[in-house]
């Protein structure tokens, strides 16, 4: 497998003996806040920051269920916690949009992890890093014919900008160097490994189809071994 790390500005065709290890960072502030999304459902997430994160952004790391007892079983060699790292998506997780899979997948990811303990990361890194604006600039080509990832392209942008450091920083911080990963993308499970991150299991999400994303998850599937088992189309 070949994979793409921002942060070390190169691209790696297999993971190294030895892992790069981004400097640490540190909890700036923890806060506990209810949650409920649209459909009433309800969990208690303990909201921290951080100083120090490699790229300045203000990401957060989201505690959830007994996520102070995940890690104190993983510590004594029992199961990782579970980890979902979800970039943010204004479409999807505030408005609702069907163009993606970004809104449910967070809904489902908050209420499994609260239900065993573990971390929601949740990204600043709209449109798979290239921005808000940029990503409904690739919503227009992608009306015009292209796949999310063509669209990326032609707006002289890659295909997946993302970078998973800060994601591993703040992971470090709580002390979950090791973890269960909530993803069905192979390049966040193969970046999280190359900064430190031990990856003891890929945990699939849900398949959350709709007439408006349908071309969107099959290009997920074809083009960066998503993990999705679509039907059959066409």
């Amino acid at each position: 497998m070949t994979v793409t790390c921002p942060i070390l500005n190169r691209r790696v065709s297999r993971l190294p003996e030895q892992s790069f290890e981004p400097s640490p960072a540190s909890v700036r502030t923890a806060v506990t806040v209810p949650l409920r999304f649209s459909d009433d459902y309800r969990a208690t997430g303990r909201v921290m920051t951080f100083e120090g994160l490699v790229d300045g952004k203000e990401h957060l790391l989201i505690g959830l269920g007994d996520w102070e007892g995940a890690l104190a079983r993983s510590a004594a060699g029992g199961e990782a916690p579970l980890v979902r790292p979800h970039s943010e998506c204004l479409t999807g997780d505030v408005l609702g949009s069907e163009r993606c899979d970004c809104g449910p997948q967070l809904r489902e990811a908050v209420e499994r992890i609260a239900e065993v303990g573990g971390f929601l990361v949740y990204l600043r890194q709209e449109g798979r890093g290239i921005g808000l604006y940029a990503k409904l600039d690739a919503y227009a080509l992608q009306d015009d014919g292209l796949d999310t990832y063509e669209a990326n392209v032609a707006l002289g942008r890659g295909e997946d900008e993302r970078d998973y450091a800060p994601a591993a920083q703040m992971l470090r911080a709580l002390g979950a160097d090791r973890i269960r990963l909530l993803s069905n993308n192979p390049d966040k499970a193969a970046q999280l490994e190359l900064l430190g991150v031990r990856v003891e299991q890929r945990v699939s999400t849900g398949v959350h189809l709709t007439d408006a994303n349908a071309r969107y998850l099959v290009a997920k599937v074809d083009r960066t071994g998503h993990s999705l088992a679509l039907p059959a189309f066409g």
